[in-house]
């Protein structure tokens, strides 16, 4: 009886299993806990290191740490590598401090949008949807094919590469450009 009560609990373990690990998600070599906040995930991420130093130059960690919601558009390294060369050194600076808040806030917007939000906000829109930005700007959402792509006030153009990587406090959509400001 004994062995049979530790049976039915081992394999309830391994019914649940699956689910919580299915709220996670895989981020640059690391998974992202829905039951941890924005920063404390993406510390883990190998592929958001410049971004993560770029919120901390910043001074954007305690924000990002806040209940929020916020939807986060989190441009990876390689996102960061194909600006000019020198740019990123150079907005770190102190001395850009305004600069680079405004870009990185472009890259956040209030409240909570899931992939499927994005995808209801193009459709009702004919096509293509505009998202007001924290900082004051505009990204225009489109699909095309199965890929949701943003375009910044600029022109600049990016794709959503992860999807729906839910947070405590909203929801981070990893993304293969770093989209600029007017």
């Amino acid at each position: 009886m004994k062995k049979l009560i530790i049976a039915a609990i081992a394999l309830a373990t391994f019914a649940v299993a699956p689910k919580a690990n299915a709220q996670t998600k895989m981020v640059g070599g690391a998974e992202m806990y829905p039951t941890k906040n924005i920063v404390e995930n993406a510390v883990n991420s190998k592929d958001h290191t410049t971004l993560v130093a770029a919120v901390k130059a910043a001074g954007l960690v305690e924000t990002l740490e806040s209940a929020g919601p916020f939807t986060v558009f989190a441009p990876t390294n390689e996102a960061f590598n194909k600006l000019p060369a020198g740019t990123v050194d150079n907005l770190v600076k102190p001395e850009n401090k305004a600069t680079l808040t405004k870009i990185l806030t472009y890259h956040v917007v209030a409240g909570k949008l899931s992939a499927a939000d994005l995808w209801a906000k193009v459709k009702a829109g004919m096509g293509k949807a505009e998202l007001n930005t924290v900082s004051g700007g505009k990204l225009t959402v489109m699909a095309k094919g199965k890929k949701l792509y943003l375009v910044d006030e600029k022109g600049g153009k990016s794709w959503i590469t992860i999807a729906d990587v839910n947070q405590s406090n909203g929801v981070i959509h990893v993304v293969n450009a770093v989209l600029m400001p007017k």
